[in-house]
C-alpha cells in the first residue's frame, strides 16, 4: 500500500511539474505558428519579438518531445502531432477565456437552469406568481427555487453563489459593501377585514382601531422591529408568524389584520376581504433587491432584470376599496 501512495504522489508531482511548464503564452504562440505557418508574423501579432517567439518554440518541442514545426523555404510546417494538438489547444484557450474573461452570454430560450430567490411570503404572494410566469414564457427550460432565509442566511448563500438573489426588508445599512441593494418597490401598511365586518361599517377612526380584534404577524421578515413593538401593545386576538395566516384566519372571524397593502390586494378577492386606510401614519414597508456586487453571471443578471419587471407590474395593481 505504501509502494502503490508513493507512486500517486510521484504521479502527481510530475503532473504538476508539466502544468508549471506550460504556460498560457507557448499555447498562444503555438495558435499564431499554426495559423500563420510564420515565426516572423507570428512576433508580430503577438507583440513579441522574434527572440522570444523562437524561444517558446524550443521550450515546446521540448515539452511535447516533437520538432512541432519544420522550416521551409516558405516558413514553418507543423507536424503530425502539432496537427493533433491543434485543436486541443484551440480548446484549451478558449476555456481559459471563458474562464478569466467576462461572463458568457444568457439566452433564456435554450438555458437550463435553475434560479435560486430569497423572498418572505409576502413578496413571494404578491410578484412570485408574475415572475414564475415571466420566465415559464422567456425560458421554459428554466425553473425556479424560492425559499424564506434569515437575512444573516441568505448575505452567506449569495456569498457562496449558492443564492442568484435575495429579496426583503433589507435595511440599506444592513448589507455590506460586498453586495448591491436596489430598492423594489415601497408598501405601506393596511388594515385588512372580512366582507361585513360589523365594526366596520363606518370605516375606521383611531378610537375604532384601538377596540378591534387584532391579528398581528411577528416574523422579523414581515414586520421590522420597531413595528413589532407598537404592534405588540395592541395585541387583543392572535399572534401568528406570518400576514398570509393573518389574513386567512381574518377571513373566517371577526379579527382584523394589519399588514402589507399589495398581499391584501392580491388576496382580497380569493378571501373576500375588504381593505382599508389605516387612521394614523406607519412606516413605510420598502421592499428591496440584494445580489452581489462582484457577480459575473449573464444568466442571473436575466434573473434580477425579470424580478425588477416583476416588481414594476405589480405595482400598476388598483387599490380594493373598503366596504
Amino acid at each position: 500500500m505504501t509502494d502503490m501512495h508513493e507512486a500517486d504522489i510521484n504521479a502527481d508531482d510530475v503532473s504538476l511539474a508539466t502544468l508549471r511548464r506550460l504556460d498560457g503564452s507557448l499555447l498562444l504562440v503555438m495558435r499564431e505558428l499554426l495559423r500563420t505557418g510564420n515565426a516572423t508574423m507570428a512576433a508580430h501579432r503577438l507583440r513579441l519579438s522574434q527572440s522570444a517567439v523562437s524561444h517558446a518554440l524550443t521550450r515546446l518541442r521540448i515539452l511535447f518531445d516533437d520538432p512541432l514545426f519544420l522550416r521551409h523555404p516558405h516558413g514553418l510546417t507543423p507536424t503530425r502531432r502539432a496537427r493533433e494538438l491543434a485543436p486541443r489547444v484551440d480548446q484549451l484557450l478558449a476555456l481559459t477565456g471563458e474562464l478569466l474573461g467576462a461572463p458568457g452570454a444568457f439566452d433564456p430560450a435554450s438555458a437550463q437552469r435553475v434560479f435560486a430567490i430569497s423572498a418572505p411570503e409576502f413578496v413571494a404572494v404578491t410578484i412570485g406568481a408574475k415572475l414564475i410566469r415571466q420566465i415559464a414564457e422567456l425560458a421554459p427550460g428554466c425553473a425556479v427555487r424560492i425559499e424564506h432565509l434569515d437575512d444573516a442566511s441568505a448575505f452567506t448563500q449569495l456569498t457562496h453563489g449558492d443564492l442568484d438573489a435575495a429579496i426583503g426588508r433589507f435595511d440599506a445599512g444592513a448589507v455590506s459593501g460586498a453586495f448591491t441593494r436596489t430598492l423594489l418597490y415601497r408598501d405601506e401598511y393596511c388594515l385588512a377585514a372580512r366582507r361585513g365586518h360589523p365594526a366596520l361599517t363606518g370605516g375606521v377612526t383611531a378610537a375604532s382601531y384601538q377596540d378591534l380584534l387584532h391579528l398581528f404577524a411577528s416574523a422579523e421578515s414581515e414586520v421590522s422591529r420597531r413595528d413589532q413593538r407598537v404592534e405588540g401593545a395592541r395585541l387583543r386576538l392572535a399572534l401568528v408568524p406570518r400576514w398570509l395566516t393573518a389574513l386567512t384566519v381574518a377571513a373566517a372571524t371577526d379579527g382584523v389584520a394589519t399588514c402589507s397593502r399589495r398581499l391584501a390586494e392580491s388576496q382580497a378577492e380569493l378571501l373576500r376581504l375588504t381593505v382599508h386606510e389605516l387612521p394614523f401614519p406607519t412606516n413605510p414597508i420598502d421592499v428591496a433587491l440584494v445580489f452581489r456586487r462582484d457577480m459575473r453571471d449573464a444568466g442571473a443578471e436575466w434573473l434580477l432584470s425579470q424580478i425588477k419587471a416583476a416588481a414594476a407590474r405589480d405595482q400598476l395593481s388598483g387599490r380594493v376599496a373598503g366596504a
